[in-house]
């Protein structure tokens, strides 16, 4: 056999050991479309097949995040781990130049390519790169990364064989990252649903009975946004403490705030005769039981039905209107800071007589902050024209009087906040 036969059957079989390579990668990744792994755990697999194959020190798939905000976003990184993880630095890099050229990149000597300028004085272990793009349907997700070639440099067939793993996983990635996140949107889905049942069981299944006044309240849920609550509870000697608020958040978090909020305010309206002790207890309990970042805003008022007067103290949330019998209208504002957001705060209390002919309207910004197409809000003066105009109705038609002007207003646009109302009339 001649030297030139020799070479030419040595080329052959490393032809059949490369293509051998290239079949069992691709069972491999076909016994990961077909399994139900996480993404990262397709990642790893993927990283540890091309690591061992291709003979490098470590390896990485970086995603490109889903958000518009952070498009660059490194979403998971998958390494071998003997080598330690790649400098941030180098992917940064790295990923802003795949999002650019969307192509296979090869570097045998980091140090002097021009593409990595801005890293020559930045001290790293890296020394060759191999990239190639993750895309599906044209549409770059990520890359899969190769770092420093264990055995010369790296070649052709080196970027042929990365390419394939690329072309097969970027699918298998795409479509297991899309089941994760298909599966979170039900969890958080039925997180809703339980967190509007325990919102909704909160609220007053009737309205009050009081003599001289006439009282309504009523709570319309947008479904992703929780948080309106709104309460009566009677007290001795004719006297009704009343409620509303907003508490932050959703889900469940903002459910269980609301079950707590419940808990104080009716233990503590029963031993406080007066809104300021009231308020002052509460915001120190939902202080001591809630993280810093979850605070209500809350109207707190006492109503006397025998001395038509009414004690409140306003934390944070929208003033109350009240509606003379001339159409003159004043707000409730005297208060001070929401509810949990620091230990002790002095909160102060206000007090206005209701004489027949008053009308006073408690609500949630969800409905003067309602938007149109325009993006225009419905707006305090809207709500105080509707009242005045239907300021001889019942309480409840009152109500429903400002939700079908606000539903009119926004017209196409989804709700996007609860919208809470309570009104009250003052009989003669």
């Amino acid at each position: 056999m001649t030297e030139k036969s020799l070479e030419s059957l040595q080329e052959e079989n490393r032809r059949l050991h490369r293509a051998v390579e290239e079949l069992s990668i691709l069972n491999d990744l076909a016994r990961v479309i077909s399994s139900t792994l996480s993404v990262n755990q397709i990642m790893e697999l993927i990283v540890q097949k091309s690591v061992k194959t291709i003979g490098v020190e470590q390896g990485s798939i970086t995603l490109l995040s889903t958000e518009e905000a952070a498009p660059m976003k490194t979403l998971v990184r998958g390494a071998d781990s003997s080598y330690g993880k790649m400098p941030y630095h180098i992917g940064v890099n790295l990923t802003g130049w795949m999002i650019k050229h969307q192509k296979p990149l090869i570097t045998n000597d980091l140090q002097t390519d021009p593409r990595f300028r801005s890293l020559k004085d930045v001290e790293i272990n890296i020394k060759s790169i191999l990239s190639v793009p993750l895309k599906v349907k044209d549409r770059l997700i990520g890359s899969v990364n190769l770092f420093n070639k264990l055995k010369g440099s790296f070649t052709d067939a080196d970027q042929r064989l990365l390419s394939i793993i690329g072309t097969q996983s970027a699918q298998v990635i795409e479509n297991a990252r899309l089941y994760e996140e298909e599966r979170e949107k039900e969890r958080l889905m039925r997180d809703l649903i339980t967190a509007r049942e325990i919102q909704m069981s909160l609220l007053p299944d009737d309205n009050p009975q009081l003599p001289g006044v006439d009282i309504a309240g009523r709570s319309i849920p947008a479904f992703e946004v929780g948080g309106d609550y709104f309460d009566f509870v009677p007290l001795e000697d004719n006297r009704l403490a009343i409620t509303l608020g907003d508490v932050s958040g959703k889900g469940i978090p903002a459910a269980l705030l609301m079950s707590n909020l419940q808990a104080a305010l009716r233990s503590q309206a029963s031993s406080s005769p007066l809104p300021k002790p009231c308020i002052t207890q509460v915001n120190r309990l939902l202080h001591s039981c809630t993280s810093s970042e979850k605070f209500v805003t809350l109207f707190y008022g006492i109503f006397d039905a025998q001395k038509r007067s009414l004690h409140y103290t306003n934390a944070g949330h929208n003033p109350p209107l009240v509606i003379d019998p001339h159409g003159e209208y004043s707000t409730l504002d005297v208060g001070g800071i929401v509810i949990g957001a620091v230990p002790q705060f002095p909160y102060e209390e206000g007090i206005i007589q209701l004489n027949p002919g008053h009308i006073l309207v408690m609500y949630s910004d969800g409905i003067t902050e309602t938007e149109n197409e325009k993006e225009e809000q419905f707006g305090e003066e809207r709500l105080i024209r509707i009242i005045r105009e239907h300021a001889d109705l019942k309480a409840t038609e009152i109500s429903e009087r400002i939700i079908d002007q606000v539903n009119s207003f926004s017209q196409e646009s989804p709700q996007q906040d609860d919208m809470t109302l309570i009104v009250m009339k003052v009989l003669e």
